[in-house]
């Protein structure tokens, strides 16, 4: 396995990490993800630990806290093997501190996933939205205190635009509060809006990616081609209007780039569209998610080898889009080389 620091700190985390929002199978969205219990979670941790995968993230919104739960139960007697990471600030109830990230909403989420999960402490915390709405020094001061009372060690954010993350590390540095070290992001060969703006502001801040549903939203799992109806099990059925829209046309171009790659290495759709990420500017880890242990497998495939140039060249034209103004065609390349390189160790 391969590890990367986590933006500018101190924190190595695998270059795959494994996304836990298959866990637990509560509510509409997220059953057609999955319903893994426990004992399955077990056995796909064992798995991933064998192989180096030792970054588990999660958030309070999956499956109404059941994600967490079932994590925690599936990690139980080697939380020091493991980097735990969880989120909060989306609606979680009705109530008017049910969502957001004020003082008391913070600390309250914090200990009530620190519960669900069994620890006494994250890894990483991160924001899942920024809230407009609540002083940015109340909630930054907010974490402060939780990163000195041990329960949390590290902080980031998801879903933040721009200037909602450039404010909050502004912030951050001006009062000598914690900074985000990481940015949980949506990136992928069908979706590379990512790198109009937040992968610049991240080579230039410390802050690395944390890159979430990387196969587009199961779009790039090899099921889906031109002219094919869609797979009957696929949960695009289910949630394709909860995702990120992407254009047939263009989707339908990329895998067939990615077919004629797949042929000529021997790998899989999925190991090559997640590999292509792997080399990104800013990438520190790629999320993977599976509902079994066959699907986890073929996920840790996308490691140990290296796609040859012309095939990344491939994929770059064919996943290519006109940025919007002003990133087209004023668009300036930040120095990438910011970022502390990958340290590569044996699993």
């Amino acid at each position: 396995m391969e590890y990367r620091r986590l933006g500018a700190s101190g924190l190595h985390v695998p270059a795959l990490g494994f996304g836990a929002g298959t866990f637990g199978g509560r509510g509409p969205l997220f059953s057609a993800w999955g319903d893994t219990d426990a004992a399955q979670a077990r056995r796909l941790i064992d798995v991933s630990v064998e192989a180096g995968v030792t970054l588990f993230d999660t958030a309070d919104v999956y499956s109404d806290g059941a994600s967490e739960e079932v994590l925690g139960a599936a990690i139980k007697g080697r939380r020091d093997k493991v980097l735990l990471s969880t989120k909060s600030a989306l609606p979680t109830g009705p109530g008017a501190d049910d969502a957001g990230a004020g003082r008391a909403r913070l600390i309250r989420a914090v200990d009530a996933s620190l519960h669900r999960l069994g620890t006494d402490y994250l890894d990483l915390f991160q924001l899942h939205a920024f809230d407009a709405g609540t002083p940015l020094l109340e909630t930054l001061s907010t974490l402060g205190d939780l990163v000195r009372a041990g329960k949390i060690r590290y902080v980031g954010v998801s879903n933040f635009a721009g200037w909602e993350l450039m404010k909050t590390l502004a912030t951050s540095e001006a009062h000598g509060l914690p900074k985000p070290i990481a940015h949980q992001v949506y990136y992928s060969l069908v979706g590379r809006d990512y790198e109009w703006e937040l992968m610049p502001l991240g080579a230039d801040q410390g802050v690395g990616a944390v890159v979430w549903s990387p196969l587009g939203w199961g779009r790039l799992t090899g099921k889906i081609r031109r002219g094919q109806p869609l797979p009957a099990g696929s949960r695009l059925h289910d949630t394709a209007q909860a995702g990120p829209p992407v254009d047939d046309e263009h989707l339908y171009d990329i895998v067939d780039v990615l077919d004629t790659i797949a042929a000529d290495t021997g790998r899989s759709v999925p190991q090559i569209a997640l590999n292509w990420l792997l080399t990104r500017p800013t990438v520190a880890t790629v999320l993977i998610g599976a509902r079994n242990e066959e699907q986890l497998r073929q996920n840790l495939g996308a490691i140990g080898w290296q796609l040859d140039p012309e095939h990344l060249a491939a994929l770059d034209a064919a996943s290519a889009t006109t940025p919007p103004y002003p990133y087209y065609p004023y668009h300036r390349l930040p120095d990438f080389t910011r970022l502390n390189p990958p340290v590569v160790r044996a699993a």
